[in-house]
Protein backbone atom coordinates (compact mmCIF):
# COMPACT_ATOMS: atom_id res chain seq x y z
CA UNK A 1 0.00 0.00 0.00
CA UNK A 2 2.76 2.45 0.94
CA UNK A 3 4.68 1.82 -2.27
CA UNK A 4 1.63 2.57 -4.44
CA UNK A 5 1.10 5.87 -2.59
CA UNK A 6 4.78 6.76 -2.99
CA UNK A 7 4.61 5.86 -6.68
CA UNK A 8 1.53 8.06 -7.14
CA UNK A 9 3.28 10.95 -5.37
CA UNK A 10 6.41 10.49 -7.50
CA UNK A 11 4.33 10.51 -10.70
CA UNK A 12 2.50 13.68 -9.58
CA UNK A 13 5.79 15.42 -8.76
CA UNK A 14 7.32 14.38 -12.09
CA UNK A 15 4.26 15.64 -13.98
CA UNK A 16 4.47 18.97 -12.15
CA UNK A 17 8.16 19.33 -12.95
CA UNK A 18 7.50 18.61 -16.63
CA UNK A 19 4.61 21.08 -16.73
CA UNK A 20 6.65 23.83 -15.12
CA UNK A 21 9.77 23.17 -17.18
CA UNK A 22 7.83 23.98 -20.36
CA UNK A 23 7.04 27.41 -18.91
CA UNK A 24 10.50 28.97 -18.72
CA UNK A 25 9.18 32.35 -17.57
CA UNK A 26 7.25 30.83 -14.64
CA UNK A 27 10.04 29.04 -12.81
CA UNK A 28 9.72 30.42 -9.26
CA UNK A 29 6.57 31.05 -7.25
CA UNK A 30 5.78 33.26 -4.27
CA UNK A 31 2.49 32.99 -2.38
CA UNK A 32 0.62 36.28 -2.05
CA UNK A 33 -3.03 36.85 -1.21
CA UNK A 34 -5.74 39.13 -2.50
CA UNK A 35 -6.23 41.99 -0.02
CA UNK A 36 -7.82 45.41 0.09
CA UNK A 37 -10.40 44.85 -2.64
CA UNK A 38 -13.54 46.89 -1.82
CA UNK A 39 -16.46 44.98 -0.26
CA UNK A 40 -18.44 43.03 -2.84
CA UNK A 41 -15.76 43.39 -5.52
CA UNK A 42 -13.02 41.07 -6.83
CA UNK A 43 -9.49 41.37 -8.16
CA UNK A 44 -9.32 40.75 -11.89
CA UNK A 45 -6.48 38.69 -13.32
CA UNK A 46 -5.78 39.87 -16.85
CA UNK A 47 -3.93 38.43 -19.84
CA UNK A 48 -1.55 41.42 -20.05
CA UNK A 49 -0.59 44.11 -17.49
CA UNK A 50 -3.31 46.60 -18.42
CA UNK A 51 -6.85 47.45 -17.30
CA UNK A 52 -7.87 47.21 -20.95
CA UNK A 53 -6.56 43.65 -21.29
CA UNK A 54 -8.78 40.56 -21.44
CA UNK A 55 -10.03 39.43 -18.02
CA UNK A 56 -9.03 35.82 -17.24
CA UNK A 57 -10.50 35.35 -13.76
CA UNK A 58 -11.67 37.24 -10.68
CA UNK A 59 -10.56 36.56 -7.10
CA UNK A 60 -12.07 37.75 -3.79
CA UNK A 61 -10.12 38.98 -0.76
CA UNK A 62 -8.23 36.18 0.97
CA UNK A 63 -7.56 34.13 -2.18
CA UNK A 64 -3.96 32.89 -2.19
CA UNK A 65 -2.26 33.44 -5.56
CA UNK A 66 0.87 31.86 -7.02
CA UNK A 67 3.01 34.79 -8.13
CA UNK A 68 5.84 34.18 -10.60
CA UNK A 69 7.89 36.89 -8.89
CA UNK A 70 7.89 39.22 -11.89
CA UNK A 71 6.31 42.68 -11.73
CA UNK A 72 6.34 45.59 -14.14
CA UNK A 73 9.07 48.18 -13.69
CA UNK A 74 11.66 45.47 -13.09
CA UNK A 75 10.47 44.70 -9.55
CA UNK A 76 11.08 41.12 -8.41
CA UNK A 77 9.07 39.74 -5.51
CA UNK A 78 12.02 37.52 -4.65
CA UNK A 79 14.32 40.54 -4.32
CA UNK A 80 11.97 42.27 -1.88
CA UNK A 81 10.86 39.13 0.02
CA UNK A 82 12.96 39.81 3.15
CA UNK A 83 11.58 43.32 3.61
CA UNK A 84 8.69 43.99 6.01
CA UNK A 85 5.26 43.28 4.53
CA UNK A 86 4.34 46.99 4.36
CA UNK A 87 7.50 47.75 2.40
CA UNK A 88 6.85 44.89 -0.04
CA UNK A 89 3.31 46.18 -0.63
CA UNK A 90 4.64 49.70 -1.15
CA UNK A 91 7.15 48.44 -3.74
CA UNK A 92 4.42 46.96 -5.95
CA UNK A 93 1.50 49.25 -5.13
CA UNK A 94 1.37 50.79 -8.62
CA UNK A 95 2.76 47.83 -10.57
CA UNK A 96 1.28 44.82 -12.28
CA UNK A 97 2.53 41.44 -11.06
CA UNK A 98 2.42 38.13 -12.88
CA UNK A 99 0.41 35.20 -11.52
CA UNK A 100 0.37 31.51 -12.44
CA UNK A 101 -3.23 30.40 -12.23
CA UNK A 102 -5.97 28.13 -13.59
CA UNK A 103 -8.74 30.54 -14.67
CA UNK A 104 -11.09 27.83 -15.97
CA UNK A 105 -10.28 25.49 -13.06
CA UNK A 106 -9.63 22.66 -15.51
CA UNK A 107 -5.94 21.98 -14.85
CA UNK A 108 -4.75 24.32 -17.61
CA UNK A 109 -2.49 26.82 -15.85
CA UNK A 110 -1.51 30.07 -17.58
CA UNK A 111 0.16 33.30 -16.65
CA UNK A 112 -1.86 36.43 -16.02
CA UNK A 113 -1.42 39.81 -14.34
CA UNK A 114 -2.95 41.38 -11.23
CA UNK A 115 -2.66 44.93 -9.96
CA UNK A 116 -0.24 45.14 -7.03
CA UNK A 117 -2.41 47.49 -4.97
CA UNK A 118 -4.68 44.54 -4.19
CA UNK A 119 -2.21 41.81 -3.19
CA UNK A 120 -0.19 41.28 -0.02
CA UNK A 121 2.48 38.79 1.10
CA UNK A 122 0.93 35.61 2.44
Amino acid sequence: MKSSVLTAVAVAVAASVLAFSSQSHAAVFAAWQVAGVPFGDTLNARKYPSNASQKQAAYPNGTVLQMTGRCTGGVSLLDIARQPDWKQRQAIRYRWCEVWHDPAQNGHFVTGWVYGKYVAPY
